[in-house]
């Protein structure tokens, strides 16, 4: 999603200063009076102006959404865990020697304890 915000926002961005750059200053106008040929444009004398004003408006203003959208998302504390965390909780034991015990062994079992002989057991 944030990807996605990231390239609207370029693209806005970009959109915008395009369009600024190539609106007409207001001292243009008087050029259209004595045949400059803006009056012959495709969205007529005054249809430019207002088309591109209004696209830089949308423009200004899909700007302006994206970059509290922007904020709005790094403003937010960070949920996840950082990188280290996370190669430490899916790997718990990942770089460290692990050190090998000797086995235990289990005591001998003589063949007097297995059957069953009580003497042992009675104290002197």
């Amino acid at each position: 999603m944030e990807t996605l915000v990231w390239f609207v926002h370029v693209v806005s961005a970009v959109a915008l200063i395009i369009l600024v750059l190539v609106q007409h200053g207001k001292g243009a106008d008087m050029g259209a009076a004595f045949g400059t040929g803006s009056a012959g444009s495709l969205f007529g004398s005054s249809g430019s102006a207002n088309f591109l004003s209004r696209s830089t408006a949308v423009a200004a203003t899909i700007f302006f959404i994206t970059s509290l959208s922007l904020t709005y998302i790094y403003a937010q504390p960070v949920q996840s865990a950082g990188v280290m965390e996370k190669m430490d909780a899916s790997q718990p034991d990942a770089g460290k020697a692990v050190p090998q015990l000797a086995p235990e062994t289990a005591p001998a079992v003589s063949k007097s304890d297995t059957t069953g002989s009580k003497s042992k057991d009675i104290p002197n």
